[in-house]
């Protein structure tokens, strides 16, 4: 890696990058979950768990606790589909979903507050006659709104008819606390491991052409990205809060699994690996791992947190020797 602009359009940057002027973080890239690890490595499954909760994962559930507590309708009045409360939950998701990606695009893309600083390349988000009115923003924003806040409400609101009517009996916290902690402790795993396989069958070609394409074609991203989808995928990655449906587990443990979804994937497609808050303190943030695989397409179907791409060998770093193994992988796969 070489320094190659300290500055350009009047911006900071001062990351080392390489020729294409892509940037890669330092140390060991995408290393599998330490837990996973033989023989076991006391230190590192330390601090990952507490990179594993804090600070996403503990403020989404903060997140998903006052939700429940201050914005969902009570439960006698959802013992029916009645457009009232629906469109409650419809609204409170697209003002969540709208202000939090838009915080994050306006800061770090808009008003470029931290520059070139820790971002993954040196490219914005552009004009492309393949986007929704060749603008990459406004299609990535429609896609968000439209498709993925409806598909996350119709979820909802569906585990929240079947919580009042008693399809599922659910657990009381209050009498079965380790179990609901537990649940909720376990919820972003379960993402993870259901997101690779759904995005394992999404890869496969027909799936790939008529659906995956749309979120395919930004090899950009930034946080309005994330649920830039077609609305069959959107389907497919919101069903993963009906394992909850299964296990009976608590409303709560539901609206968490519902916003990890939204949230999770908003802030994995930042563009940015670090939000640089003041001088030396950064927050952890975008996800160099995700971005190789909009790269390279091929690899990094999951995340390093379930290593089902280490297993696999679909795993690159973006180190010249792994990209230059993943891609012939490619070429063998499409013979070429």
């Amino acid at each position: 890696m070489t320094n190659i602009s300290v500055e350009r359009d009047g911006l900071v940057d001062g990351m080392p990058r390489d020729e294409r002027g892509y940037w890669r973080p330092e140390g060991d890239v995408g290393a599998p979950n330490p837990w996973f690890s033989w023989p076991p490595k006391p230190r590192a499954a330390a601090l990952w768990l507490k990179e594993y909760l804090w600070p996403y994962n503990i403020l989404f559930m903060i997140v998903a606790f006052l939700t429940w507590a201050y914005l969902t309708p009570e439960m006698s009045r959802m013992k029916e589909f009645r457009a009232g409360w629906m469109l409650e939950i419809f609204l409170r998701n697209q003002i969540m979903l709208i202000a939090y990606a838009s915080i994050l695009h306006v800061s770090m893309w808009t008003l470029k507050t931290q520059g070139y600083q820790y971002k993954l390349s040196l490219n914005w988000m552009g004009k492309s006659r393949k986007f929704l009115w060749n603008d990459q923003v406004r299609d990535n924003m429609f896609w968000s709104i439209a498709s993925a806040g409806t598909v996350w409400t119709g979820f909802e609101v569906l585990m929240h008819y079947a919580y009042a009517n008693g399809f599922i009996p659910y657990l009381d916290p209050r009498e079965q606390p380790i179990a609901f902690a537990l649940i909720l402790f376990l919820s972003p795993l379960w993402y993870n491991f259901y997101f690779y396989w759904g995005h394992r069958l999404l890869h496969v070609k027909f799936l790939y052409r008529a659906v995956h394409h749309v979120h395919h074609r930004n090899i950009e991203v930034g946080p309005w990205s994330g649920l830039s989808q077609h609305p069959i995928e959107h389907i497919v990655m919101y069903a993963s809060m009906l394992i909850h449906w299964v296990i009976g587990a608590h409303p709560i443990n539901m609206i968490f699994q519902g916003q990890q979804v939204t949230f999770g994937s908003i802030t994995g497609h930042g563009g940015f690996e670090e939000i640089v808050v003041k001088d030396k303190m950064k927050i952890s943030y975008g996800n160099y791992w995700h971005s190789l695989h909009h790269r390279f397409f091929e690899c990094n179907y999951g995340e390093p947190t379930i290593p089902l791409d280490h297993l696999f060998g679909t795993n690159c770093d973006g180190s010249p020797e792994a990209r230059e193994k993943m891609l012939a992988r490619m070429r063998s796969m499409h013979g070429s």
